[in-house]
C-alpha cells in the first residue's frame, strides 16, 4: 500500500512533485515507493502529479489504480504523446504546491535528493537545479555530445543555461507562474527556465543508471533536441550564414582579380570546367545550408502563428478527489 501522507486539498499543499510518464510501467512501482518514502519525511503536505504522455504499456492503468489507493496522487492524462517538454508544461498548469519538483520516473535522478532541493528553496531560491557530478549508465558519446552542446549554446545564447543540468529541479510558485505565461510550441525547457530569471542555485548529485526499461531519447531525437534549443534561444545560425556568405564573396572577388591578372598580364589560360564545378558545388552547398537554417526559423514562425493549444487532456484527476466519481465523465481539458 503506497504512502498517502500528503495533503488531499489544493489549500496548504507545500510541495508538488511533477512526474512526466511515457511507457515506464517497469519502474513506476519502485519509483513511487522511494518517492513517497522521501516526501513523507521532508514535506508536511504534498501531492504527486503524474502526467501520462500517451503511454501504451500499461502505465496509465497502473496510475489510475494508484489514484484510487493514494489520495496524494494526481493524474493528468494527455490525449496523445506530445513529448516530454509539453508534458511538463501540462503538469505545471495543474500543480497546486507552493514549490514544485520536476523529476523523471526512470530513477536516474534519485528522489533522495529532494530534501536538499527543499533546503535551498526555504533559503529563498526560486530555481534550485540539480547538477550532475557523474552520469552513470551513459555512453561516452552521449556524455561528450551533451558537453559540446551546452558549451556551444552557452556561447551562442544571451541567457546563461547551466551545464550538466537536466529537468530535475525545484521551482518556486512565482517561477511556475512565470513559465505558465510562456505558451510557445517549440519548447526548450532548460532555456525557458534560465530566461525567466529569478534567484537560482545548483545542488550537485550523482546520476544513477536507468533502473529498468529503455531510454526514450535516441541520437536522432537528441540531435533534433539540440536544434530546438539552438533555434529557440539564438539567431546565431542566421548570423553565421551572413558572415560566411560575406567571406565567400570576398574570397571569390580576390580569386576573380587574380584570374584576370594572370590572363591579361601573363597569358595563362584558365582551365574552366574543374574550377567552375568546384565553385558551383561549394557555393551551392553554402546556399543550401543557409536556406536550411532560414527554413528552421520560418517553420517555427509558421507553427507559432497557428495559435494551437499546447495539448489536450482526456481526463484530470486531482489529488484528494472523490474516487467514486467517474473521471471520464469530466469534460476534456485543454490549454
Amino acid at each position: 500500500m503506497e504512502n498517502g501522507g500528503g495533503s488531499t486539498t489544493a489549500q496548504g499543499v507545500v510541495l508538488s512533485v511533477l512526474v512526466p510518464v511515457y511507457n515506464e510501467i517497469d519502474v513506476l512501482p519502485e519509483f513511487h515507493r522511494r518517492l513517497t518514502a522521501v516526501l513523507g519525511a521532508c514535506a508536511p503536505t504534498y501531492e504527486v502529479m503524474y502526467v501520462n504522455d500517451g503511454s501504451t504499456d500499461g502505465s496509465l492503468a497502473w496510475l489510475e489504480d494508484l489514484c484510487d489507493r493514494d489520495p496524494a496522487v494526481a493524474l493528468v492524462d494527455l490525449s496523445r504523446n506530445f513529448g516530454k517538454e509539453i508534458a511538463m508544461a501540462a503538469g505545471l498548469d495543474h500543480v497546486v504546491g507552493e514549490a514544485v519538483v520536476v523529476i523523471d520516473a526512470d530513477l536516474q535522478d534519485p528522489p533522495e535528493v529532494i530534501p536538499r532541493l527543499l533546503e535551498q528553496w526555504r533559503a529563498g531560491y526560486d530555481n534550485v537545479f540539480a547538477r550532475r557530478r557523474r552520469r552513470e549508465g551513459e555512453t561516452w558519446l552521449k556524455k561528450a555530445s551533451a558537453t559540446w552542446f551546452y558549451k556551444l549554446i552557452g556561447r551562442l545564447s544571451r541567457v546563461d543555461i547551466p551545464r550538466d543540468t537536466g529537468d530535475f529541479r525545484l521551482l518556486s510558485r512565482r517561477a511556475v507562474q512565470a513559465l505558465r505565461q510562456l505558451r510557445e510550441q517549440h519548447r526548450f525547457m532548460k532555456g525557458l527556465l534560465a530566461w525567466i530569471g529569478y534567484p537560482s542555485i545548483a545542488v550537485e548529485y550523482d546520476r544513477d543508471p536507468r533502473m529498468a526499461g529503455q531510454t526514450k531519447f535516441n541520437y536522432w531525437k537528441l540531435w533534433n533536441f539540440a536544434i530546438e534549443g539552438i533555434t529557440s534561444f539564438t539567431i546565431a545560425p542566421l548570423k553565421l550564414a551572413t558572415y560566411f556568405g560575406l567571406a565567400v564573396a570576398l574570397v571569390a572577388f580576390v580569386a576573380i582579380v587574380a584570374i584576370i591578372v594572370k590572363t591579361v598580364l601573363f597569358g595563362d589560360p584558365v582551365k574552366g570546367y574543374p574550377s567552375l564545378m568546384s565553385v558551383v558545388l561549394f557555393l551551392g552547398g553554402i546556399q543550401l545550408l543557409a536556406l536550411g537554417a532560414l527554413g528552421e526559423y520560418i517553420g517555427r514562425m509558421f507553427n507559432e502563428t497557428k495559435g494551437r493549444p499546447l495539448y489536450f487532456t482526456k481526463r484530470c484527476i486531482p489529488a484528494g478527489r472523490d474516487r467514486r466519481a467517474d473521471p471520464a465523465s469530466a469534460p476534456p481539458d485543454m490549454s
